[in-house]
C-alpha cells in the first residue's frame, strides 16, 4: 500500500466499549468527563501508567521550528483551551500538545447545544466559539505542568473585540503567553467567531502580521530566546486566496502555519441530520479538502517555512501522507474522539520511519 491510499484505522475493543457508553451522552459533557477522569489527582498516575504501557509507541525524534520534538504527531488545539489537562494528555504519547485557543478575557462562547457527533462520517460539528476561561487561567495553569514535550499555545481575539482592534488582542495574548510557550499559534481561521476568517486576506493580514512580528523581535529580547510564531488558516480558502497569504507570512518572516482549521463545506455529509448545523466540520470527510489545502501551502513555501498539517486524520497512513504532501509535524483533534489512544501510537509509528 502507498502512500496515497488510506489504511483502516487501528482497532481497539477497550476503547471501542468505552466509546460506545459515552457516545450515549451528550459530547459536551462526555468530554468533560473524560479529560476530568484522567487528569484527576486520585487517577491520575494510575491511567497515565496504563496509558504508556498499553499504547507505547516506537518513535524517532525530529528537528523543526529550531527544537527537538520527541515525534512527529501532535493533539490540535480546542480539546484543551484552558490548559487544564495538559499531563494527562500528554501521556497519550504526543510529541507535542497545543493548547487554546485562550483570549484575553474570559468568555462563554456560543449557546449550547454547540458540538455534534456525526459517527456515520466520523465527524464532528462545533460552534464553540472560542469558550475560555483568559489568558491570565490558562498561564497559570501551564506554569503547573510536568509534561515536558512541546507546547504550543493557540491565541485569539474576544468575541466581543471589533477587527479593527483585533491586534490589540493577539498582542496581549502574545505578550503573556510568550514566556511559557514552546511555539505560538495564531488563530484567525475558526468559523464560529463572527468576522475572524477575515483577518486571513489584504490589508488586515498585513497589518497583524507585521504586529505580531515586531512583538516577537521585542519578546524575543526580553526573555532570551525566540518563540516561533504560527498561523492557522482555513481549507476553505482558494488557490488565490492562499497565493496571497503565503506572500504575507513570507514577506513578514512568520515562523510556520498550520493548515488547516475546520471547514464550512457539508458536501460530504449533506444527508446527515445535523449537516445544517452551524459550525466547523472536523474528521474524516474534511480529510481530501485538508490535504489540497497543505498541499498547496506546501507547494508556496517552498520550505521557507515549518508547516503543520491538521484535518481528517483516522489512521497512521493518513498521518504519513500529510508528510509526503509537505507538512513537517502533524496533529489529531476528532480522529482522537472517534479511535482512541491507539491512534496516537499508530500514527507516531508510522511516521517514524
Amino acid at each position: 500500500m502507498d502512500d496515497n491510499s488510506y489504511s483502516e484505522p487501528p482497532r481497539d475493543l477497550l476503547f471501542r466499549l468505552g466509546r460506545a457508553i459515552l457516545f450515549e451522552m451528550d459530547p459536551e459533557k462526555a468530554h468533560d468527563l473524560v479529560l476530568g477522569t484522567m487528569s484527576h489527582p486520585r487517577w491520575q498516575a494510575g491511567i497515565a501508567s496504563l496509558l504508556e504501557r498499553r499504547y507505547a509507541a516506537s518513535t524517532s525524534q525530529v528537528e523543526c521550528l529550531g527544537q527537538t520534538f520527541a515525534n512527529r504527531i501532535g493533539l490540535a488545539a480546542g480539546l484543551d483551551k484552558n490548559g487544564d489537562y495538559i499531563d494527562a494528555l500528554g501521556a497519550l504519547g504526543f510529541g507535542h500538545v497545543e493548547i487554546g485557543t485562550v483570549t484575553p478575557q474570559a468568555q462563554p462562547g456560543n449557546d449550547r447545544p454547540r458540538l455534534f457527533r456525526l459517527t456515520q462520517y466520523g465527524a464532528l460539528i462545533n460552534r464553540f466559539g472560542f469558550n475560555n476561561k483568559g489568558v491570565n487561567h490558562l498561564v497559570e495553569r501551564v506554569r503547573q505542568r510536568r509534561y515536558r514535550g512541546r507546547l504550543g499555545i493557540n491565541i485569539g481575539k474576544n468575541a466581543t473585540t471589533s477587527l479593527d482592534d483585533a491586534g490589540k488582542d493577539y498582542l496581549y495574548c502574545l505578550e503573556r503567553v510568550y514566556a511559557h510557550a514552546d511555539y505560538v499559534t495564531v488563530n484567525i481561521s475558526s468559523p464560529n467567531t463572527a468576522g475572524l476568517r477575515d483577518l486571513q486576506h489584504g490589508e488586515r493580514l498585513e497589518q497583524l502580521l507585521a504586529l505580531l512580528k515586531t512583538a516577537q523581535y521585542r519578546l524575543a529580547g526580553e526573555h532570551g530566546r525566540q518563540v516561533p510564531v504560527l498561523v492557522k488558516i482555513a481549507p476553505d480558502l482558494s488557490n488565490e486566496e492562499l497565493d496571497e497569504f503565503c506572500r504575507a507570512v513570507l514577506e513578514h518572516e512568520i515562523d510556520g502555519v498550520i493548515a488547516g482549521n475546520t471547514t464550512r463545506e457539508r458536501e460530504a455529509v449533506r444527508h446527515h441530520l445535523y449537516a445544517r448545523e452551524a459550525g466547523g466540520l472536523s474528521g474524516e470527510p474534511l480529510r481530501s479538502l485538508a490535504d489540497d489545502c497543505l498541499q498547496t501551502v506546501a507547494s508556496r513555501l517552498d520550505g521557507n517555512a515549518a508547516l503543520i498539517g491538521v484535518g481528517g486524520v483516522s489512521c497512521g497512513r493518513d498521518a504519513r501522507r500529510k508528510l509526503t504532501l509537505g507538512a513537517d509535524l502533524v496533529q489529531l483533534y476528532s480522529g482522537l474522539i472517534y479511535h482512541g489512544p491507539a491512534l496516537v501510537r499508530d500514527c507516531i509509528d508510522c511516521t517514524s520511519h
